[in-house]
């Protein structure tokens, strides 16, 4: 907690105050969690379990995650008394579909699969396969609990879809706006809120893997950004998923307690935390040729540069001054209420420019998947600015 610059865990006393209702709600309901072998996803599936649900189905594509989970799940809170089943399919897939359809009715469908990182908008494929991941597959698997009768459904978002400036953050808008229609069928609510700290493939995770290989901490010293603990995301997707009303989207409020942090600052804070302290070097080259000498000596090489990369936001942010929200609610939670507002022609039109890229014989311009954006999203200030984050160490 240190190391995230605060001293106090966030949502304790929402959650504290709203338990009883939180096992009624949980317990002996069937609950679907989709992408549920990632860092969210999994710390969403334990505090659910917590609560001894009749059913709970974690669908995810990490076979590897998966089998973590279980040991995770096994190993801390042992077996609980309902069906907990975990089910390597991709979303997108027949067998996917097949697990579906062969269970009981859910009752609550969580959503968390995602594609997360900006540098996956650098090629037209990957930027489609996030666009099918965050968008399409949304659609449809909230038209799946809508058949069935589910009494929620629950997708998470990112503090990335307040005023976006990246594909990423674009995808997550997009998928809003999509839900708004889903809404009409299926009770919707979201979640915006920040980094994960130390999830898979993010850059604090990337610390671990440099400390363990013995490499440089590179990061930027001109990008801001909010963290929240694993089981901090968890318990924000449950209390939306549980207690939120339609369209409704719960963040962190920003208190004293959830203040902007800088990576540089929590790499040196992270080093300190291992027992070294940082030495900052000028270059990349410097610091991979320092790293042997220094290390033995209870020193670490760090590179931190000013951001210069497509995507990259200087600082993050959780809602719009044109959003409506609700503030007393909860203690720590704020929430970002919405009225059913959908535009079906501009959601066809979006589904059909992206449908025709793909069918295309030609090879997929991104320019076109851009456009298709913008036809949705005209605030989206997207900058290309020819340099991605592959391109840093």
């Amino acid at each position: 907690m240190e190391m995230l610059g605060r001293s106090q865990v966030l949502f304790d006393n929402d959650v504290a105050s709203h338990e009883e209702k939180l096992r009624d709600k949980v317990s002996g309901a069937n609950i679907l969690v989709i992408g549920g072998a990632g860092t969210i996803g999994q710390a969403v599936v334990r505090e659910l379990f917590k609560r001894d649900p009749r059913t709970l189905h974690v669908v995810d594509l990490s076979e590897n995650n998966l089998v973590e989970l279980v040991r995770d799940v096994r190993s801390t809170l042992g077996y609980g008394s309902g069906d907990f089943q975990t089910v390597a399919v991709d979303v997108g897939s027949q067998y996917f579909d097949a697990f579906i359809y062969s269970q009981e009715p859910y009752d609550i469908v969580f959503n968390l699969s995602a594609l997360k990182h900006v540098r996956s908008e650098r090629d037209p494929y990957t930027l489609m396969r996030m666009l099918e991941v965050n968008v399409f597959n949304t659609v449809k698997t909230a038209r799946i609990a809508a058949e069935m009768g589910a009494r929620k459904y629950f997708a998470v978002s990112t503090d990335k879809a307040a005023n976006p400036v990246n594909l990423m953050g674009g995808s997550k808008r997009v998928m809003e706006k999509f839900l708004m229609r889903e809404s009409v069928n299926v009770t919707v609510s979201m979640a915006r809120f920040a980094n994960v700290a130390f999830s898979d493939g993010s850059l604090l995770h990337g610390f671990n893997q440099r400390l363990f290989k013995g490499q440089p901490l590179s990061a930027p010293n001109d990008v801001e950004r909010y963290f929240l603990t694993p089981q901090e995301s968890g318990e924000l997707c449950m209390m939306s998923a549980i207690f939120g009303d339609n369209l409704d989207i719960f963040f962190p409020h920003q208190d004293s307690e959830l203040e902007l942090t800088n990576f540089s600052d929590i790499a040196v804070r992270f080093l300190h935390s291992h027992g070294y302290d940082a030495v900052r070097c000028e270059t990349e080259d410097e610091a991979r040729h320092r790293a042997k000498d220094l290390i033995p000596k209870g020193q670490w090489p760090v590179y931190f540069f000013a951001s210069d990369t497509t995507g990259e936001k200087p600082y993050e942010e959780f809602f719009t001054g044109e959003e409506e929200l609700d503030l007393t609610r909860f203690r720590e939670i704020g929430i970002i209420k919405n009225t059913v507002d959908f535009d079906s022609g501009a959601l066809e039109y979006f589904e059909n420019s992206i449908d025709s890229i793909v069918k295309s014989k030609a090879p997929w311009d991104k320019r076109k998947i851009i456009d298709a954006y913008l036809s949705l999203l005209p605030e989206l200030n997207h900058e290309e600015k020819g340099r991605y984050l592959d391109e840093r160490m």
